[in-house]
């Protein structure tokens, strides 16, 4: 296994106007990180130019980009227009160089849906047009996939549900190990169900607390069950995250594994952190 970062993991600093994408490349090589991944919205600012000036200085850096990932939501009354939307990303993905693009799937059920409110309800209204993505992904040399991420499509049989529908060997798995813990599923237990599927990995860490507990406050969120959680350094939460590593490499997995840190800690500082316990935790797997 090899270490990467999401360029999500600078957005704080990259929202206050104190980093810039550019800058984040430069600090990720800085830091001694093997690989860079991008996550980018429809707001990019210079659109595929900028795609190109990312992936010329990447390749200054001497940074291979691991991947690509953006948002979507195939659960809307027009998935024609989401999957319109997708294609151009698929098309930005192609032109960074990303061997693999990630995708949502969808968040909760939207407003004004009639039908049945399950998971199993809605999967044939959506495989298609994932289906739809990937195909075209295909075509332009990319992988697609989509993470356990998003309270309704977060529990691991559903999300096998939904790759079998999908049926496409260019579609797979982005594994995030601490994503789990939103649908109140043992990651390590979930991991194994889906790690046949993994094309990349984010790895991130928690703090979970008892929902019979008072609420912490500030920077805690809730599961689907009603417990507590927080995002923090790599290594330092409740997330079995070695565990779900050596799960992953047991299942063949030997690719990179991105961090995503989403803590209220000093950005830089948790990040140096993170990428400590990263190569700590991918010797001790390499060794086994």
């Amino acid at each position: 296994m090899k270490t990467c970062i999401s360029s999500y993991s600078y957005s704080r600093l990259i929202r206050d106007g104190k980093m810039t994408l550019f800058d984040a490349i430069e600090k990720t090589k800085e830091l001694g990180f093997d690989a860079m991944e991008f996550s980018i919205g429809d707001e990019l600012e210079g659109g595929r130019d900028t795609i190109v000036r990312l992936r010329e200085a990447c390749e200054k850096a001497g940074l291979p980009i691991a991947s690509y990932t953006t948002g979507a939501n195939f659960f809307v009354p027009d998935p024609k227009a989401e999957v319109a939307r997708l294609k151009e990303h698929v098309d930005r993905a192609a032109l960074i160089g990303a061997p693999c693009m990630r995708h949502d799937i969808c968040g909760a059920f939207y407003e004004g849906y009639t039908g049945i409110r399950t998971f199993d309800a809605i999967v044939p209204q959506i495989a298609p047009y994932i289906r739809e993505i990937t195909d075209y992904a295909a075509s332009k040399g990319v992988k697609t996939m989509s993470e356990n991420h998003g309270y309704v499509a977060q529990d691991a049989e559903r999300l096998v549900k939904l790759y079998t529908a999908v049926g496409s060997t260019n579609y797979g798995w982005l594994c995030d190990v601490g994503n789990f813990c939103c649908a109140d599923e043992d990651p390590a237990i979930s991991v194994g169900k889906l790690a046949p599927l993994a094309f990349h990995v984010h790895v991130k860490d928690m703090f979970l607390r008892s929902g019979m507990l008072p609420d912490p406050g500030r920077g805690w969120g809730r599961t689907r069950g009603g417990n507590f959680f927080r995002g923090t350094i790599f290594g330092q939460g409740n997330i079995p995250t070695l565990q779900c590593l050596k799960v992953l490499k047991r299942n063949g997995y030997d690719g990179y594994i991105s961090l995503e840190f989403e803590g209220m800690e000093d950005v830089l500082t948790a990040i140096e952190i993170g990428l400590e316990n990263m190569q700590k935790y991918i010797a001790i797997v390499d060794a086994e």
